[in-house]
């Protein structure tokens, strides 16, 4: 078993509260020392009660999975001789009503690019496989209701 642990954290600051108007804007503090300025999604709620430059739950979300993804496809290629030089992943996701019509993510898309160096490269069918085998492996997807495509080019 393995523990994670973050500290959310937010403050009235003295505003106005009851009128609903208050900042979204709070700290998400991790165990290694970094600290991440959050906010709610502006298109969830408006400016200036939402901070557009800080990191909102659902783009965390959308991260944290592309992250987990990467980072098992990355060990699975070293596993099996494949020099991985750049990862890149134009991930996003749909927020909508799911089959309960409660609001949800209820899609992620990753879209890695991979670039490989040294003479062994994956064939299609072998990157085929260490994407499927990463998204299997991944706890984040592994933990998400959310249907989850991987669309590698």
């Amino acid at each position: 078993m393995h523990k994670y642990q973050a500290r959310i954290s937010w403050s009235r600051g003295g505003a106005p509260f009851l009128d609903n108007r208050y900042s979204r804007a709070h700290e998400w503090l991790f165990d290694g020392g970094a600290s991440v300025p959050a906010s709610s999604s502006p298109s969830l709620v408006p400016e200036p009660m939402s901070v557009a430059a800080h990191v909102d739950p659902e783009e965390a979300l959308i991260a944290s999975t592309s992250s987990c993804h990467m980072l098992w496809f990355l060990s699975l290629a070293a596993k099996r001789g494949f020099i991985v030089e750049r990862y890149l992943d134009d991930a996003d996701g749909v927020m909508e009503k799911n089959d309960a019509g409660r609001m949800a993510i209820t899609r992620i898309t990753l879209r890695p690019q991979v670039a490989f160096a040294g003479e062994r490269r994956p064939s299609t069918v072998e990157l085929s496989e260490l994407h499927r085998d990463a998204h299997e492996r991944c706890f984040i997807a592994n933990s998400l209701k959310s249907e989850i495509v991987v669309q590698a080019a």
